[in-house]
């Protein structure tokens, strides 16, 4: 069974900096895309940023240019690097990945909480 894990939230100061990890482990699988998503208190869940297998990425229009994403494949890991941080940008940040292991499914994390103080 594959898991989605995540680390790399806290509390930091606007302007600062964070940077989220989530790997996968498990056996007998191939990811897709990998993605990280944000729910702020009171709103949807929204689309980061995403990129491809083969390194393709976009991101929202609320993070161009301040946030980056990137994957280690040897890993199963994807990551985000978040700079000039505000405090719009506070909510919990979920790793998605779409996986396949006898057949195609998405899987999410479990979450992790990015709070950003003026």
């Amino acid at each position: 069974q594959v898991q989605l894990v995540e680390s790399g939230g806290g509390l930091v100061q606007a302007g600062g900096s964070l940077r989220l990890s989530c790997a996968a482990s498990g056996s007998n699988f191939v990811i897709n895309y990998m993605a990280w998503y944000r729910q702020a208190p009171g709103k949807q869940r929204e689309l980061v940023a995403r990129i491809t297998s083969g390194g393709s990425t976009n991101y929202a229009d609320s993070v161009k240019g301040r946030f980056a994403i990137s994957r280690d494949n040897a890993k199963n890991t994807v990551y985000l690097q978040m700079s000039s941080l505000k405090p719009e940008d506070t909510a919990v940040y979920y790793c998605n990945a779409n996986i396949y292991s006898d057949n195609w499914y998405t899987m999410w994390g479990q979450g992790t909480q990015v709070t950003v103080s003026s």
